[in-house]
């Protein structure tokens, strides 16, 4: 069959449409700012060999409005207050890279972190390793029901999150973040005013985490006014 030169023209289009698609579709996990580090074990063959720490890290971030009613935790104390040493130290090294690059620091939020609190125990208790709810609601949804858009008229939120096994600390988990461009942009947007941070260990954790003790982060990023 002979090929006129239009024909030829129209094919190469075609496979250029092709390629970009191809790029588009590879580069989609990335646009969504989700990122799953694959982990490896390592054990020596002596009596005291030590297994290396696994590391999940992931990140998502969203602008939405969602109406639904605020689940705000009860009592006297501050929100800072409310963390433990480890959630602290989380914080205060998420501060500690804002402020090296002249961004203000995040407060801490009741809202935020009973949404980060509730997503840790979440993903321990049931097995998996996602921003997505347990029933496939989008992550700010459940933000949402923790820190509401009511009454302002800018709202927008993101989320990262880690496990490590056994145990996780400040250092490690913020260091994996600040690794990653999708967390890291998360850390330094610019425009979040506040911050919430829930790390939950568990001493078996079945599904994603195989079994193993874990302790799972979840850091939440809000800015509403």
């Amino acid at each position: 069959m002979t090929r006129t030169s239009a024909d030829v023209r129209d094919m190469r289009a075609l496979a250029a449409l092709g390629a970009f698609s191809v790029l588009v579709l590879g580069s989609a996990p990335q646009a969504l700012g989700l990122l799953k580090k694959p982990s490896s074990l390592q054990s020596g063959s002596h009596v005291r060999a030590a297994s290396a720490p696994l590391r999940r890290v992931s990140a998502r971030v969203g602008d939405a409005l969602f109406m639904g009613r605020a689940a705000r935790p009860q009592g006297k104390a501050s929100p800072t207050a409310l963390l433990s040493a480890l959630e602290a130290d989380i914080v205060a090294r998420i501060n500690a890279q804002r402020g090296a690059r002249g961004l203000r620091p995040l407060r801490v939020s009741r809202g935020l972190t009973a949404s980060a609190n509730y997503h840790s125990h979440q993903m321990g208790l049931f097995g998996f390793f996602e921003h997505e709810s347990r029933n496939g609601a989008p992550f700010w949804r459940r933000i949402a029901r923790f820190y509401p858009s009511r009454h302002y008229r800018y709202w927008s939120v993101g989320e990262n999150i880690f496990w490590e096994s056994p145990e996780t600390s400040g250092p490690s988990a913020v260091h994996e973040w600040m690794m990653s461009a999708p967390h890291r942009e998360n850390i330094l947007t610019r425009q979040y005013r506040e911050v919430g941070v829930a790390a939950v260990h568990f001493s078996s954790a079945g599904g994603a985490f195989g079994g193993r003790p874990v302790t799972i982060v979840t850091a939440d990023f809000g800015v509403r006014r």
